[in-house]
C-alpha cells in the first residue's frame, strides 16, 4: 500500500508533468526536495482542497491524509504565479480557498477543477488570463542556450522566476534522477558516472540530502512512503 502515483510528461511548454496519486494505509510520507511549482487538487472524506506547492530545497517529513485521491500539475522551471512570486513558495505553499469538487479559485477568478487529462487546458487558459507568467530567458537557459547578458544578470532572473539558484536546481534535478535509476536497479557506479557525480559518497550524501532515502533503500523499495514516483514510466 502507501501512496500509488501514475505520472506523464506534458506537450505543453508550460507544463513539465502530471501526475495523480492514491494513499492508501499511510499517514506520512517522505517528502523529497523538487525545483518546480505546482498547482494539486485532492478530495478527501468527501471534501475538495486546492493549494499551490512550491519547489523545497531539501527532504522532510510530511503528514498524508489517508484515502485522499490527489491530481498535481508541476510547472516548467522559469514559469510562475502572477499573484505569488516564486520566491514566496520555497520550501512552503498556500491553500487555495472555496474550493469544490468542480471548481476552485486563483487569482481573484474561479475557475473548474482539472482533472489529468484536463491539466494543459486548464494551464493554457490560465495563460490566456496572465495569471500564470514565463521568463523567457530562463526558458533559455534550461533549454542550454547562453543568453547575450551577463552571468549575474542571469542569475537574478533564474532566482526571481524559481526562488533558487541554477546550482541548486541542478543538485536537486540529479538527485531525483538518481533515485529513480537507483530504483529502476541501475547500479550505483553506473548512476555516478551516468549523472557525474565525483563518487559514491558524493552520490550518498546527496541522496539524503534531496531524497531522504539511501542507496540500499532506493534498491530494495525500503523506507516507507515517499514522495516520488520511483515507479515512474513517463508517457507524453
Amino acid at each position: 500500500m502507501g501512496l500509488r502515483f501514475k505520472t506523464r510528461e506534458s506537450d505543453s511548454a508550460w507544463v513539465d508533468t502530471v501526475w495523480t496519486c492514491t494513499s492508501e494505509q499511510v499517514t506520512a510520507m517522505t517528502s523529497v526536495a523538487g525545483a518546480r511549482w505546482g498547482l494539486v487538487f485532492w478530495e478527501h472524506a468527501g471534501r475538495a482542497y486546492a493549494g499551490v506547492t512550491g519547489p523545497e530545497t531539501r527532504t522532510g517529513t510530511a503528514p498524508v491524509p489517508e484515502g485522499a485521491a490527489f491530481t498535481g500539475i508541476e510547472f516548467a522551471v522559469g514559469t510562475s504565479l502572477r499573484a505569488v512570486p516564486t520566491p514566496a513558495l520555497v520550501d512552503g505553499g498556500i491553500g487555495l480557498p472555496d474550493t469544490t469538487r468542480r471548481t476552485f479559485r486563483l487569482d481573484g477568478a474561479r475557475w473548474e477543477t482539472p482533472g489529468p487529462d484536463d491539466a494543459e487546458a486548464l494551464v493554457e487558459s490560465l495563460v490566456r488570463a496572465g495569471i500564470v507568467l514565463r521568463d523567457p530567458l530562463v526558458t533559455d537557459v534550461v533549454r542550454g542556450h547562453r543568453p547575450a547578458v551577463s552571468g549575474r544578470t542571469v542569475e537574478r532572473r533564474f532566482r526571481a522566476a524559481t526562488g533558487l539558484t541554477r546550482g541548486a536546481v541542478r543538485q536537486i534535478e540529479r538527485a531525483r534522477t538518481a533515485a529513480q535509476l537507483l530504483a529502476a536497479g541501475d547500479p550505483a557506479a553506473d548512476v555516478v558516472a551516468k549523472l557525474d557525480y565525483f563518487d559514491e559518497p558524493h552520490l550518498a550524501r546527496a541522496l539524503r540530502s534531496y531524497v531522504g532515502r539511501t542507496v540500499r533503500q532506493l534498491r530494495e523499495g525500503t523506507g516507507g512512503a515517499i514522495a516520488l514516483d520511483l515507479d515512474q514510466r513517463l508517457t507524453s
